[in-house]
């Protein structure tokens, strides 16, 4: 009877230990707060990589939309200045240019790079009249 007594207590002690060091040991209380806010934080940057995703989308369709309308505007303009204008010459029209349908629909308007440099040659290498030299 007395082993029984012992095998009893062994096995009551075993399983207060057990319940003592689960909810009484502090660093696993830790280790699932830190577990808990890695979740969260993880959460967190999925929401936001998609708030982003979502943000970078809808900027494309509006910069879209954008060159969509500047394209339409442009070619009113042209034909507008063409119509109005008929006898101004090509170089004194700033709408001179009018877009083809290819060019359209590939977003490729005309551009004009400034030069740095001057038609003609100039200075010492002109050719025609020199400067009287004193």
């Amino acid at each position: 009877m007395t082993w029984e007594y012992g095998l009893i207590g062994l096995v009551v002690g075993i399983i207060i230990g057990a319940v003592v060091m689960r909810f009484g040991n502090k660093k696993l209380r830790e280790q699932r707060s830190l577990q808990y806010e890695l979740e969260k934080s993880k959460a967190e940057l999925s929401d936001y990589r998609e708030e982003l995703t979502n943000h970078f989308a809808r900027s494309a369709e509006l910069l879209d939309n954008m060159a969509r309308d500047y394209r339409q505007l442009y070619q009113h303009m042209a034909k507008g200045s063409s119509d109005l204008l008929p006898n101004l010459p090509g170089e004194k029209n700033p709408f001179a240019y009018q877009l083809t349908e290819a060019e359209a629909d590939n977003d490729q308007a005309p551009v004009q790079i400034p030069r740095d440099y001057s038609e003609g040659a100039s200075g010492l290498l002109r050719a025609g009249e020199r400067p009287a030299s004193k």
